[in-house]
């Protein structure tokens, strides 16, 4: 199975976890997938007053230069971890 196609599974899999993760976590597999699918980011920052949006923009503008494979593979080590702690 290529690094794609398991990024993939792992991505749905996200979807059915038993137990929903800290923010943070969430933040990080959020921050990875972007990373993974859109490369760089390429949105203005949310102003002040979105903070749930601010944060989701910092998390993945923390991703900068991280290639789309390195992101995947980072998406997959994250979420299996996740896995073993939370359940699918």
């Amino acid at each position: 199975m290529s690094v794609e196609e398991e990024f993939k599974k792992v991505a749905d899999q996200v979807k059915n976890m038993k137990t929903k993760p800290t923010d943070d976590e969430i933040l990080i597999l959020y921050s990875l997938y972007k990373q993974a699918m859109v490369g760089d980011v390429n949105i203005d920052k949310p102003g002040l007053t979105d903070l749930k949006g601010k944060a989701k923009w910092e998390a993945w503008e923390s991703r900068k230069g991280m290639s789309k494979a390195d992101a995947m593979a980072a998406y997959i080590k994250h979420a299996k971890e996740l896995f073993s702690k939370y359940g699918v």
